[in-house]
């Protein structure tokens, strides 16, 4: 059995800042938890909240899950690793994604195509300006540095700032088999959307490629796995799951489009095709009601801990013996007054985990 640590995951924000996540923060940090995460869609970025929050904690890794690749180019992310690495005295751990074609074409302007390739090319370029050997060029084709044509002025730069660690944790989000070989290949850790500790064969499969591949920076044990779960404590199972039906509904539904959906295509992987796309059609057809009703509770079980204290102990010991490194609690509220406040669900994560 594994040794499992504990992380919190603030996400992104919905129609603006979650209420009392400052002081969740610290509850986190005092009770043990070893990481707290934040994330972005097309509302909050997920580097402001983690400076403004992180900043009353000493202890807590600060990591994103995820940066989007085609929100910043990848000078700017290095820089704001640099910068967030040197106030935070060693603790942010960069989380990297490619997010979907919805949201890279229709909020940031940027081409989607080839996302393996954008990323190995983002990767090694936040890598070059974190060592600060030398200049950072790059042939490209997606980040050529410096910019060919334009004013034909541009000239490879260093780094002004000395980072304080060149081997600050890159973290990569993953869903298809092929980006998970490359988190293996290229990364310190991967960070699935969702995770299930008892279906993760192809996933073992596609990290063994990666790590077998020549130039490999890791390998399987010294290599992160760092899991979100939505987890509900409520001593009613089926109203704890009711909570995360909506969640699961969305990301299988409307987090992307019927022809690529990654979210989606993991539950297939999963072995919920018929389902999934039940789910799908239903949501797209703007019957989001019953798109959430038509997520069953196996569907919740495999991917979040939901119900009593009991029972989320007794789940829990999958993930202790899964390939998890990180368990990342994502508390969410059960809409009855026998369920746990977030509070009271990061205590509760906590007596049972640590």
């Amino acid at each position: 059995m594994t040794k499992l640590e504990l992380g919190l995951q603030l996400g992104y924000w919905g129609a603006g800042p979650p209420p009392g996540a400052g002081d969740l923060v610290i509850e986190a940090e005092r009770l043990g938890y070893g990481s707290v995460w934040t994330a972005e869609a097309y509302g909050s970025d997920a580097l402001t909240p983690l400076a403004w929050w992180g900043s009353r904690t000493t202890r807590v890794r600060l990591g994103t899950a995820l940066c989007q690749l085609s929100a910043r180019p990848p000078t700017a992310t290095a820089m704001a690793a640099i910068t967030l690495d040197h106030l935070s005295g060693g603790r942010f751990v960069l989380g990297l994604g490619v997010s979907g074609p919805q949201v890279v074409e229709g909020w940031y302007g940027q081409p989607f195509p080839r996302p393996l390739e954008r990323t190995r090319e983002y990767v090694s370029i936040v890598r070059q300006v974190l060592a600060r050997d030398a200049p950072v060029t790059s042939e490209g084709p997606h980040y050529p540095l410096p910019y060919p044509g334009g004013s034909g002025l541009g000239k490879p730069l260093k780094s002004i700032v000395h980072p304080l660690r060149a081997n600050l944790p890159i973290v990569l989000g993953a869903e298809g088999p092929k980006n998970v070989a490359l988190a293996a290949e290229v990364a310190d850790g991967w960070a699935p959307a969702f995770f299930s500790p008892t279906l993760m064969g192809e996933f073992s499969q596609a990290l063994a490629e990666g790590f077998a591949r020549p130039g490999a920076r890791r390998s399987a044990s010294d290599f992160e796995v760092i899991a979100s779960s939505p987890v509900v404590v409520d001593d009613d199972v089926e109203r704890a799951a009711d909570a995360v039906r909506p969640l699961l509904a969305l990301y299988i539904g409307g987090m992307g489009a019927r022809q690529t959906n990654f979210h989606f295509d993991v539950f297939v992987r999963m072995g919920f095709e018929g389902v999934a796309r039940k789910v799908q059609e239903l949501y797209l057809a703007g019957r989001k009601t019953e798109a959430v009703a038509a997520v069953p509770t196996t569907m919740v079980e495999k991917v979040a801990l939901v119900g009593p204290p009991e029972k989320i102990r007794d789940d829990v010991a999958a993930w202790q013996e899964s390939m998890a490194t990180t368990l990342v609690v994502w508390p969410v509220a059960a809409a009855s007054e026998t369920g746990l406040s977030a509070v009271g669900t990061l205590r509760a994560m906590a007596e049972v985990v640590l």
